[in-house]
Parts: structure tokens; C-alpha cells; sequence
């Protein structure tokens, strides 16, 4: 099946209540929902290939662009994993997603400590999908905040214009289907002197750096109460204990797809799978 022949996405505003105003892609479908959650200072394109894939399939979808990142609004505060998971929470009842409609919700890296929060803390989903992430405390890894951000924060690219910045990526990334690539161009929008920035800006990024260094995912683990897919991307199937194996271990109810060789980013390089594996939970789900 060719992209020209998948379902197309249609963008639209979610206004929380007593929250942010969160743009969404959405398709319609008479399935289960799907919510797709992307990862920091990305956006809710990334997930084109695979929602696109999902509506096909009969599924209701929708993409969300987290507080501060894409064209959602960006507040003052709130940027940690905890009110991210209560944005989520707070989506999910106003689009009206309970019972039989309660929704299978995957975040991609940050986004899978927030859907893992999410599932955790506030419960009304069917089933959560863990992309690349999830499992990550980088306090397991920097024992300050201060070496975190050094090693983690982002480059800049607000000297470059949208020409440039299209240029320098071409080198990028280049084994991704195109719209994939064009997902991740989303995460930077336009000055008035022609200059691109990122959507979330640098504060914000650096408070949910410190988030993902502060909060230990791992005492959620056991209570996450409905099925379970971890979707990891690794060099080769660890024969030894990492994060993955230990969140496989200790969720309930948790099964595991080993995406050997691929990107971080697996929900942009590799719709196709990343569908498949969706899907394969929803009959789990379902069944």
C-alpha cells in the first residue's frame, strides 16, 4: 500500500478545561482509539506513518501535540511528566473516550514515561504501548542535574533559516520514509526575520530534562493494570539485564517487540511494524 492510498490526518484544537489548548491529528474510525504521544521537543507528526496506518485498519486516532510542543499552546509551567500524564488524562475525558471506547494510548520516549504515567496514576485506558521509552531515569545515568544537562541539551538552531534547516537535513535520518522526515521539521517553527526555533523553547526543555533525571519510573511498574507492549529499539536482544527487561519483568501484564537496529525514533522509521505491533495489541486488547 502506497502513503497516497492511506487515510488522510486532519488537524484540529482540543481545549482542556482549566488547561492548555492541544493540537491534534485526528482520522475517524468506528475501532478502539488510538493516543499517540510523541517524545520531547518532538511532535505529534512524527506518528503520521503509523497513525495513518491505524486508521486504515478501522481505528479512530488521534495525534496529540503535547503543552509547549508544535502548534499547541504554550503555558508558563507544567512541563514534568507527572502534569503531562494529567493533560493526557484530562484529553481522554474530553474527548469523551470511556468504556468500550477507552483508549490504547503509546508515547514514544519521553511521551512512554508519560503514558506509563498516565496509565499508573489515572487508569481509563485499555492498554499502553511503550516506544523507546517509559523505562528512562537519567538519574541512573548522571549523578547531578548539572552533568544531565550538559550532556543532553539541545543544540541550537535559531541562527539558521527554514532553507538552510531543510538543507542540513537531508542528511538526516535519510533510511525514513519522507513523511517521517517532514514530521520531524514540524518540530521547529518560523521567525518573523526568517529564522527558524524550536517549538518548546529552551526552559521548557531543560524542566522536562529535569523530570525525566528526577521522577524513577520504576515504582509504577507494578501498578500498571492492563496489557502491556514495550517496544524497544536495541543493537541485539539483550542477554543481560537492562531498563527494558527489568519494566518486562515487572509490569503485569507486558510483552515485548526487540526493533533490532532501529532509531529511537522507531514510530517514524518504521510504520509499517510499528502498526502492525499497535494493532496486534488492540486484538490483544479486544479479544
Amino acid at each position: 500500500m502506497t502513503a497516497t492510498e492511506l487515510p488522510t490526518l486532519v488537524d484540529s484544537f482540543v481545549a482542556l478545561p482549566h488547561g492548555p489548548r492541544l493540537a491534534t491529528r485526528r482520522a475517524p474510525g468506528a475501532l478502539r482509539p488510538f493516543l499517540l504521544i510523541h517524545g520531547l521537543a518532538s511532535n505529534a507528526r512524527l506518528w503520521d506513518g503509523a497513525a495513518r496506518r491505524l486508521a486504515h485498519a478501522g481505528h479512530e486516532v488521534v495525534a496529540v501535540d503535547q503543552r509547549g510542543h508544535g502548534l499547541s499552546e504554550e503555558t508558563v509551567d507544567g512541563y514534568d511528566t507527572a502534569t503531562a500524564a494529567s493533560d493526557l488524562n484530562v484529553l481522554i475525558s474530553t474527548l469523551g473516550w470511556t468504556g468500550d471506547r477507552a483508549p490504547i494510548v503509546a508515547g514514544q520516549s519521553w511521551g512512554g514515561n508519560v503514558v506509563l504515567t498516565l496509565a499508573a496514576l489515572h487508569g481509563g485506558v485499555a492498554a499502553i504501548a511503550l516506544v523507546d521509552g517509559g523505562w528512562i531515569h537519567l538519574s541512573d545515568r548522571f549523578a547531578t542535574f548539572d552533568e544531565c544537562w550538559d550532556q543532553l541539551a539541545p543544540p541550537r538552531f535559531d541562527h539558521l533559516t527554514r532553507a538552510e534547516l531543510v538543507e542540513r537535513s537531508r542528511g538526516w535520518n535519510s533510511d525514513w520514509p519522507e513523511e517521517g522526515r517532514a514530521g520531524s521539521l514540524a518540530n521547529f517553527g518560523d521567525n518573523t526575520d526568517g529564522t527558524v526555533r524550536p517549538h518548546l523553547s529552551r526552559e521548557h526543555h531543560r524542566s522536562i530534562v529535569h523530570s525525566l533525571w528526577a521522577d524513577d519510573p520504576r515504582p509504577l511498574y507494578t501498578r500498571i493494570g492492563v496489557p502491556t507492549l514495550l517496544m524497544a529499539a536495541v543493537d541485539a536482544v539483550p542477554t543481560t539485564s537492562t531498563p527494558v527487561t527489568e519494566a518486562l519483568a515487572k509490569i503485569p501484564d507486558a510483552e515485548v517487540a526487540w526493533y533490532v537496529g532501529a532509531h529511537h525514533d522507531l514510530h517514524a522509521q518504521q510504520p509499517d511494524r510499528c502498526a502492525e505491533d499497535l494493532l496486534a495489541l488492540a486484538a490483544r486488547v479486544d479479544a
